[in-house]
């Protein structure tokens, strides 16, 4: 049996230039890192004494014979490109629902890459987990999405990731101090809005209008390096709520379908309590209001946004990892 723990994760700036339709002409750029909420996949390899050879375990249970019966899209691709053919059971757990904002499929797409490559004897560098798990959604599902969302899924920490024009990605951590992360850490609230979404509509409508938007995403890309340096020995921590708040002015005018007057009506609310800035993850919609605040305004800010979830949260370290290999079944 083997289970992989692989962060969710949260982007600041540069959403939508990890688009093919971007990055094909211009080099994308994203800052964003992985949290401490988590994404489980226990994948135990059975004996041959099965009624079905594969048992997957998710929303719905699914009991097939043939990796082209599985229903669930990732699973079965998954399955195929590493040609999984001996009985297995997979179970995936979440810290989070799904449709929220944190890149759940992505995580779980390298979960599950990380848990079978590991079973069958592959190992595999966090980059080339992160790449697959891309492949894997964007090239052979052909989700409308970026390659953004796969890689802190894979590494963790907080990263500045350049998208290039041959389809290679750069990751360069962002190099700062144990106490400005802390301090960031304590200034970022999560709250949750109860509103779900497809992320693949909203990001279709959002492909259709890049080369229309493209000053725009670039202006929210060119964000990314003075975010980070916000984070340095010089740097202001509260012009990162700043550069937040520029960066979401920047993406609810890339589509109407990012915002709604619901999700205004809180964001505004979370400026008037004290914010300095913050914005709507993901592709938009719904899911989680990220928004930057001092210490001393929490308090108001969770009082003024009753009606919504606060999350507590801390940066993810490790990336995708394997917390638990029982050698066991192997024979």
């Amino acid at each position: 049996m083997i289970i992989t723990r692989t962060p969710l994760r949260i982007s600041f700036v540069g959403g939508g230039t990890d688009l093919r339709e971007y990055y094909k002409k211009e080099t994308g750029t994203v800052l964003n890192t992985g949290i401490n909420k988590y994404v489980y996949v226990i994948l135990k390899k059975q004996i041959g004494i099965v009624e079905h050879k594969y048992r997957i375990n998710w929303s719905q249970v699914e009991f097939k014979n043939d990796i082209d019966e599985i229903n669930h899209p990732i699973v079965r691709e998954v399955l195929r490109m590493f040609k999984i053919d001996f009985p297995v059971e997979i179970t995936t757990i979440a810290d989070i629902p799904a449709g929220t904002g944190l890149g759940s499929s992505s995580s779980f797409c390298v979960g599950l890459i990380h848990a079978v490559t590991t079973m069958i004897g592959l190992k595999k560098t966090k980059y080339e987990l992160a790449t697959l798990a891309a492949e894997v959604e964007v090239d052979i599902l052909k989700r409308s999405m970026g390659k953004q969302d796969h890689f802190p899924a894979a590494y963790g920490n907080l990263n500045i990731i350049n998208f290039l024009s041959n389809e290679r990605v750069e990751v360069e951590p962002v190099l700062c101090s144990k106490e400005k992360i802390k301090e960031l850490e304590n200034n970022l609230m999560l709250f949750y809005t109860f509103q779900t979404r497809n992320a693949s509509k909203i990001l279709e409508s959002q492909i259709e209008e890049t080369n229309n938007k493209f000053d725009v995403l670039t202006e929210m890309k060119n964000l990314a390096v003075p975010l980070s340096k916000c984070l340095g020995e010089d740097g202001s921590i509260d012009e990162f709520g700043e550069l937040l708040h520029q960066n979401w002015i920047l993406k609810q005018s890339l589509t109407k379908q990012i915002s709604n007057k619901e999700i205004e009506k809180y964001y505004q609310l979370g400026l008037d309590s004290g914010a300095i800035g913050g914005k709507l993850l993901g592709a938009g919609g719904g899911g989680f209001l990220l928004f930057y605040v001092q210490p001393e305004q929490k308090e108001s800010l969770i009082n003024a946004l009753s009606e919504l979830y606060p999350l507590s949260f801390k940066f993810d370290t490790s990336g995708s990892r394997l917390t638990y290999y029982d050698r066991s079944d192997e024979n």
